[in-house]
């Protein structure tokens, strides 16, 4: 563990260590003469004008949900960083940018306190996967205003582990410095990993015998995809782990070495899992979140878009913090509606990853009427391996998909967050 103390709270501790938290925060965003504009407006329009009116949970709760379309409308009023900054901008030392895979991107600055926190939230993340000051991690990660790993790289280096930038190399390139730096560790998306192993096997060469003991992965589903972890962890000879965070949010998820699903952070994080409909508390579905270490530009009540479930039971690890059973379950704005089903991305991915003779696939989606309907685009030669993906999808989603075979190496690869769902005018 990273901080055992913590990780292993009671429920009851972990709740004080959160209220003295959030209300250190809110004496920064509420102070007076100062503070955060868009708290101060969004916060005194449900009742809380100082940090005294913030006297019990329920205060807590009084607060409104905020989004990321919140943020959007106010950074396009106030551009370029909208008024959801604490200090005077001299205090900001870092800017980043959301990907903008799920519409206009986000920009967003960190003091250096809240650049510290974000460290120390990765220092959990790798510490879980099992990571320590003996491991070499690579990153092979193009360093832009993408947050990507940044933080990851970071958090590395104050675990005391040797990190190694694969910035600026293509692939080839990277597997090379890979083999010669004796890597032990890599920290990139799933696609990325999958990909290098084709890259890889294309040249000869047997990932296995790299030496690469733990893989880390973020920035899309599919680390926690039974079928995705599989492949990643037979090609590389490694336990892969998964990971969780948002450019607005911080670190907050990650696996310990049950595997059992993602662990939330909770001395850093304050987790609720609400229905998207009605915004009422649920076991299953949407992830809202606010952290505690990121006074300047803080994110308080955040619907995250993801679908989650919580965990009924302990974990085996023996930390306390909420674990979300099979990690994030899907965006909530990526469900397809196909036939009066509701279907998730990764849930395709689930079942085409099951297939090792398929590299990349693609979802095309296009409307029939007011209807969505699918095509599963694979990388594949036999005509007979469509029809037995097609029966899969039919025996467990419950519907029938168009499957058909594209030539081998004609899908796009991704080095960042994949984007395998194509929305289309038209049917193919």
């Amino acid at each position: 563990m990273f901080d055992p103390t913590l990780e292993t709270l009671s429920r009851e501790r972990l709740r004080e260590v959160q209220w003295r938290k959030l209300k250190v925060l809110a004496g920064e965003l509420l102070a007076p003469g100062g503070g955060n504009p868009f708290v101060r407006t969004t916060w005194g329009n449900a009742g809380l004008g100082s940090v005294d009116d913030l006297k019990s949970w329920d205060d807590f709760h009084r607060l409104p949900f905020t989004g990321k379309t919140d943020f959007v409308e106010d950074q396009a009023a106030e551009p370029p960083f909208g008024t959801n900054l604490t200090y005077p901008p001299e205090r900001y030392v870092r800017v980043h940018q959301t990907s903008g895979t799920s519409g206009q991107p986000l920009r967003w600055l960190d003091t250096q306190e809240s650049w510290d926190w974000w460290i120390r939230s990765w220092g959990f993340v790798l510490r879980g996967a099992g990571l320590t000051a003996a491991d070499r991690v690579f990153f092979p990660f193009s360093f832009g205003l993408f947050i990507g790993f940044w933080a990851g790289f970071e958090g590395a280096r104050a675990l005391g582990a040797l990190a190694i930038p694969g910035g600026g190399q293509d692939s080839p390139t990277r597997l090379a410095s890979m083999e010669r730096l004796g890597v032990t560790a890599l920290v990139c998306t799933p696609s990325y990993a999958l990909h290098l192993m084709e890259v890889a096997c294309e040249r000869g060469l047997d990932p296995r015998k790299l030496g690469v003991r733990t893989t880390v992965h973020a920035g899309e589903p599919g680390a926690n995809i039974p079928a995705v972890r599989a492949r990643i962890q037979d090609g590389w000879g490694a336990r892969a782990f998964d990971h969780a965070g948002m450019t607005e949010m911080g670190a907050f998820g990650y696996e310990c070495q049950a595997q059992a699903g993602l662990h939330i952070n909770e001395t850093e994080f304050i987790a609720e899992v609400i229905d998207p409909a009605t915004g009422t508390p649920a076991r299953e579905g949407e992830l809202v979140l606010t952290n505690l270490g990121r006074a300047g530009s803080p994110a308080i009540r955040y619907r995250s878009g993801d679908r989650v479930r919580l965990a009924d039971t302990p974990c085996p690890c023996g930390r306390s913090f909420l674990r979300l059973s099979g990690g994030i379950l899907g965006r909530l704005d990526d469900m397809l509606i196909v036939r009066g089903v509701n279907v998730f991305p990764s849930a395709i991915e689930g079942i085409v990853r099951r297939f090792p003779v398929i590299e990349e696939f693609q979802i095309e989606v296009f409307r029939d009427g007011a209807l969505d309907e699918v095509c599963v685009l694979v990388e594949a030669a036999d005509a007979g391996l469509c029809r037995s993906v097609q029966e899969a999808f039919r025996v467990d989603l419950g519907i029938r998909l168009e499957v058909r075979a594209v030539p081998p190496r004609t899908l796009p690869r991704h080095e960042l967050k994949a984007r395998r769902v194509v929305r289309k005018e038209s049917a193919p």
